[in-house]
């Protein structure tokens, strides 16, 4: 799978390939089915077609790694047209946002940003999360690479300060991650625990698949035997099974925890937990960015490649 990364990531590039898999009408339905489209109102019909499943919602803009303030610019603006959008729709309650703090400068370089990326980032996570008050809902920063995780978490504590309610990401394959989930296990704090995408050293990541699974393990029963509000994004029947469980040892009411699911990945399996009584948050990317997003993630862990061709065939 390893030798598959380059290639990868240099298609990821291709414009012409990119125009391809838009056009071609097997590919263009793949991509439909993962990905609901390039403009906001694609992204609120897919919240609203969500929740009328019995579904919550969370919006990513995608797009990443600017070293462009008018392009950070750009990515606040379309937060803020989404959130409006939701508001006005009547979709605010059950949908959030999620929000890459690279993509709205924080590692713009010092010449575009003199203040700092960190300030700028800040400054214009504030201003998302302003508007998500207003409009009755919520932000989650993602996390990214392991380079990015302290700046991400200082602007998560900052930003708590005037919005405690901004959800925070943690990936399990990183071996610091079981002492970060004792530190935002705390009342009111939502942290939503993830395996993790990126390609990571040795150095700071679990490598076997197995030890990274034993780690989700380890990092969510801290959380669940704490005070926050566990958001479990997995889409491994088993993780599952020990998630309820857990919850259930700990004496969580369904409602004091949720689950989280890709947008088009098992959604059989989405709508049978909610129809259970589980609280099941939706993961929907759009905008033009799409083509990159989903070739870096294949780069970023080829067995991904398996994973999305299984999804082809059963949607259980």
């Amino acid at each position: 799978m390893a030798l598959l990364r380059q290639p990868l990531l240099l298609l990821a590039r291709s414009q012409q390939v990119k125009n391809l898999v838009s056009t071609l009408p097997v590919s263009a339905g793949i991509v439909r089915g993962y990905v609901p489209g390039e403009a906001t109102a694609d992204a609120v019909r897919a919240a609203g077609e969500l929740a009328a499943d019995g579904l919550a919602s969370t919006l990513d803009f995608l797009g990443e790694d600017t070293e462009d303030r008018a392009q950070a610019d750009a990515t606040v603006a379309a937060y803020l047209d989404v959130l409006g959008a939701l508001g006005s729709e009547g979709l605010a309650g059950g949908s959030e946002v999620s929000l890459k703090l690279s993509a709205i400068g924080q590692f713009l370089p010092a010449d575009v940003a003199p203040e700092g990326g960190h300030r700028v980032a800040l400054e214009n996570a504030r201003t998302i999360c302003r508007a998500a008050r207003n409009a009755g809902t919520t932000v989650t920063l993602d996390m990214e690479d392991h380079t990015t995780t302290d700046s991400t978490l200082a602007i998560l504590r900052e930003l708590r300060k005037d919005f405690p309610e901004t959800g925070a990401v943690l990936q399990s394959y990183l071996h610091r991650t079981e002492d970060d989930c004792r530190q935002l296990a705390y009342e009111g704090s939502r942290v939503r625990l993830c395996k993790g995408a990126y390609a990571e050293p040795e150095s700071v990541a679990y490598q076997d698949p197995l030890e990274v699974d034993r780690s989700y393990v380890r990092c969510l029963k801290v959380l669940m035997e704490g005070q926050g509000y566990p958001m479990v994004a997995t889409h491994d029947p088993r993780l599952v099974e020990i998630a309820t469980s857990l919850a259930g040892r700990s004496a969580r009411p369904q409602g004091s925890y949720e689950f989280q699911m890709l947008y088009g990945v098992r959604p059989d399996e989405q709508r049978r937990l909610a129809a259970s009584g589980e609280t099941v948050r939706v993961y929907v990317p759009y905008g033009q960015e799409w083509y990159g997003y989903l070739m870096r993630r294949l780069a970023e862990r080829p067995q991904n490649l398996a994973f999305f061709a299984r999804s082809l065939v059963s949607k259980k």
